[in-house]
Order: structure tokens, then sequence, then C-alpha cells
């Protein structure tokens, strides 16, 4: 479901399920692997990517049609898991190799820095045409990333965009081919895990409080 590697001092979890929705057992394996990362010892970065087509198409919606009684609980796992990745004491680049949508859209966005393929896949907040609230922080969360006229259009509008207009909008940091994808999201990693990382940490918290917070008061 997921593999989690070490590179120096930079962590690569990959995800390889399928189109990793954001299933119960997938979210379990993320929270282990997260944990293992913040507790590693020395200076640490995160890099996140995918598989195949997908970084990660969001919600397990076939899951949640089985389980209608845990809907609440199950949203407040996937809202933890950005509360999470905002956290994190560490740098995190999320390497999005292909479609990037939903809650799999914000999870790439809770990153400090987004890199996307740039000639395969898109980036999508379907919610508008799915009639689906959107999840607990995305508001807070896209105003630490984005203008508001592109948070409007995008939310409002549920375009796919592909890595050229992502790149223009703000919605990721940089585009590059499939090949340079990972090195390159392991060269900024590795420039930004020899921060001090206590400061780093703290740093971080401030710039995310408004989201974390926001997550956290949904309970």
């Amino acid at each position: 479901m997921i593999d989690l590697t070490r590179d120096g001092e930079v962590f690569v979890l990959t995800m390889h399920d399928g189109e990793n929705r954001l299933s119960p057992p997938m979210l379990d394996a993320l929270d282990a692997a997260l944990t293992e990362v913040a507790e590693a010892e020395g200076p640490r970065a995160l890099v996140t990517t995918g598989s195949d087509r997908f970084y990660s198409n969001g919600l397990d919606l076939d899951w949640l049609g089985d389980h209608p009684d845990e809907m609440l609980p199950y949203l407040g796992r996937v809202h933890a898991l950005f509360a999470r990745i905002l956290s994190m004491p560490c740098a995190t680049v999320a390497a999005c190799n292909g479609h990037t949508f939903a809650a799999g859209a914000m999870l790439a966005i809770a990153h400090d820095v987004r890199v996307m393929r740039s000639d395969r896949g898109y980036w999508c907040l379907p919610e508008v045409d799915l009639s689906l609230p959107l999840p607990a922080g995305t508001p807070e969360i896209l105003r630490t990333r984005l203008t508001p006229a592109n948070i409007r259009d995008l939310v409002l509008s549920g375009a796919r965009i592909g890595a050229d207009e992502a790149l223009r909008r703000g919605v990721v940091d940089e585009a590059c081919a499939m090949d340079a994808l990972l090195p390159r999201a392991l060269e900024i990693a590795r420039a930004r895990g020899g921060k001090d990382r206590a400061n780093f940490a703290v740093l971080k918290r401030l710039i995310n409080q408004e989201a974390v917070g926001a997550i956290e008061a949904t309970g």
C-alpha cells in the first residue's frame, strides 16, 4: 500500500494502491509512516509521491457508500491527516506524479512545496460538481498558498488543471518531466531539511496555525 524509504536525510513515502484513495487502511499506513518520520533522529525531510497515474484520487467513496454510519469519524481521520502534514516538524514536498483530486489535492497542497509532473495528470477540487462540502480547513490551507482570485476560481469552477496552469496559479511551485520529478523533489527536500529543526518547526506552525486550528475545531 505504501513504501517508506530513506535517502540520506530525506524520507520518501510512495503510495501504490491503485488510485491511492484515502481508505481507512491507507490512513493507517500513512499515520504509521508519518510517526516514523516525525520520530526519526537527525536532520530529515519528507517527500510523498504516488505510482502509475495517480498521486491520490481523494476519499474512498466506495468504502463510504458501504459504511454510511461511519462517515463523520472517517472524515475526521482524513482532516487529521491534513493537519498532521501541516504540522510535520520537517520540510515536506509533494511530488505529484499523476492525478491529484479532491482530498488528494488537499493532501498535496498541505505540503510545504509541490512539484508536479508536466506531461500528465490533473489537480482538481471537484466538490462543486459533486454537491459535496469542502474538507475541513480547506479555505484556511488555500489562503496560505493561493491568491483569493485563484481560490474562488478553482473552488467554484471545479476545473481540472494541468501542470502549466497549476504553476501559473500557485497550486504547485514547480513542474518538470516525470523522469526529473523525484530527483527535483529530493533536491528541494535536502535543501530545506538542513535547516535548524526546532526553529523550522516553530516557523511552520506559525504559518499553518489558522488551518490547523480550523481542522481541530471540527473535532
